[in-house]
């Protein structure tokens, strides 16, 4: 079964649900805001993704909470995912073996039409 986790507001996440539906690719969805990721799955998901690509330094919750001037390594940046889900990059995606972030149509059709 493929996953997705986001919120449901999130543009991305919202072109991503679309593309699965479009594509008839089951799915079961995960909102960060109501069934936040843990710490565990946070560390799992970095053994497969940079975390230069799972930490959103673009989105509000980055700016907000002024994490560009703390100079976190990877164990505190894990540590501010895993309190606010929110500075994870949308959708975060995982397909059989595959770990897929954020959204990128041609990306994503060479994955689900491979």
């Amino acid at each position: 079964m493929t996953h997705i986790y986001g919120i449901k507001s999130c543009g991305s996440v919202q072109k991503a649900l679309r593309f699965l539906d479009t594509h008839a690719i089951e799915y079961t969805f995960h909102d960060f805001k109501t069934s936040p990721v843990s710490r565990e799955k946070i560390e799992t998901w970095a053994q497969q993704s940079p975390l230069s690509v799972l930490l959103n330094t673009k989105g509000t919750t980055y700016r907000t909470l002024e994490l560009k001037s703390r100079d976190l390594d990877d164990k505190g940046k894990i540590e501010w995912m895993s309190t606010h889900n929110l500075l994870i990059k949308r959708p975060v995606i995982e397909y059989k073996d595959t770990l897929i972030v954020g959204y990128d149509e041609s990306h994503y059709q060479g994955i689900f039409h491979s």
